[in-house]
């Protein structure tokens, strides 16, 4: 399902931040010899994450899926200057990739990747959050929870994507399909849940912004 017109993107996009170069050589890249490309976060979404992260100005932001790097180089953006970002994948295999564009970015130094289950790692990250991004597994979105929630920060925002599955969200769902029986609850969790305060915005597959309070 596209939520908007291709024609709507891209005045979308030419009417943002431009992306930055490192970025786009990321894209291209990631395009050229990775499986699945447009899993890639993208410009437009990539500015979105930035931005908030400006705004939020955290000292320590999660990151539960790596995938290439671009993501967690957007919230880099906008860490203290003593601050760290903390972003884990499963797939050790894209870590030297993930690895060189950081060192590339000004970021280099303050983001520190985890290669493993983040259910395991994130209890054992002796860390507060003021932010995190969630954007792995969408099977293991409530487990996620389960381990990112206790981590955070009061007033700290937990966003989460892909909670709009290409629309599937709102179509019949077969007992099989259990990655959007997973989003289905996790929504409704998030909306439900009395520790936070909770917007979904139709931001490419759909953003959850959720407020710790």
């Amino acid at each position: 399902m596209h939520f908007l017109s291709p024609i709507l993107e891209a005045y979308i996009a030419e009417h943002s931040e431009n992306e930055p170069e490192l970025l786009s050589e990321l894209t291209r890249e990631t395009h050229m010899k990775v499986v699945q490309p447009r899993m890639i976060t993208g410009h437009f979404q990539g500015r979105v994450l930035a931005l908030l992260s400006k705004l939020i100005r955290p000292k320590h932001i999660l990151e539960i899926g790596t995938y290439t790097g671009y993501s967690a180089l957007c919230l880099a953006e906008g860490l203290q200057e003593e601050g760290e970002l903390h972003t884990i994948d499963i797939n050790e295999e894209l870590y030297d990739m993930q690895r060189r564009y950081f060192d590339r970015s000004t970021y280099g130094k303050q983001i520190h990747q985890h290669i493993g289950e983040a259910q395991r790692i994130v209890p054992e990250l002796d860390l507060t959050f003021d932010l995190a991004f969630i954007d792995a597994e969408k099977k293991s979105y409530l487990e996620y929870f389960e381990a990112v929630f206790p981590k955070m920060n009061k007033g700290g925002i937990i966003m989460s994507d892909n909670v709009l599955w290409t629309g599937k969200v709102v179509e019949p769902v077969s007992q099989k399909d259990k990655a959007t029986q997973t989003l289905l609850e996790y929504n409704r969790m998030l909306k439900e849940h009395p520790g936070l305060e909770t917007v979904l915005l139709p931001i490419r597959d759909g953003l959850t912004l959720s407020r710790v309070l």
